[in-house]
C-alpha cells in the first residue's frame, strides 16, 4: 500500500505541468515575482521526470525546451518592433562634412 501511495505520488500530474506553465507565462510577461514559483515548480517537474525518462530522454527534452524558449524569445523580441518607424539621426552626431565646420 505505501508503496503505491509512493509511486502515485511521483507521477507527473497534469498539476504539476499546469502549474510549471503558469509561472513560466507570469515570468514571461514581466512578473519576476513568480520566478521562485516558476523555479520551484520546475525543479518538482524536473524531479519526477528524472524518475520516468532515461537520461538520453532527458537530454533531448531539455534540448528541445530549450530550443523552444529560444525561438518564443525572439519572436517575442521581434513583435515588439515590427512595424514602427524609428528616427535614428540624433542631433548630437556629427556628419560626415562637419569636421571641416568646428575647425573654422
Amino acid at each position: 500500500m505505501e508503496a503505491q501511495i509512493e509511486q502515485q505520488l511521483e507521477k507527473i500530474l497534469p498539476e504539476d505541468l499546469a502549474r510549471t506553465f503558469e509561472s513560466a507565462y507570469h515570468v514571461f510577461q514581466g512578473n519576476h515575482e513568480h520566478m521562485d514559483d516558476l523555479l520551484k515548480n520546475g525543479g518538482v517537474l524536473l524531479r519526477k521526470a528524472t524518475r520516468n525518462f532515461t537520461p538520453t530522454q532527458m537530454i533531448l527534452g531539455i534540448a528541445a525546451l530549450a530550443a523552444v524558449a529560444v525561438v518564443l524569445i525572439n519572436r517575442a523580441g521581434d513583435d515588439n518592433h515590427e512595424g514602427e518607424a524609428h528616427d535614428v539621426s540624433k542631433d548630437d552626431k556629427r556628419q560626415i562634412g562637419d569636421k571641416d565646420k568646428e575647425k573654422k
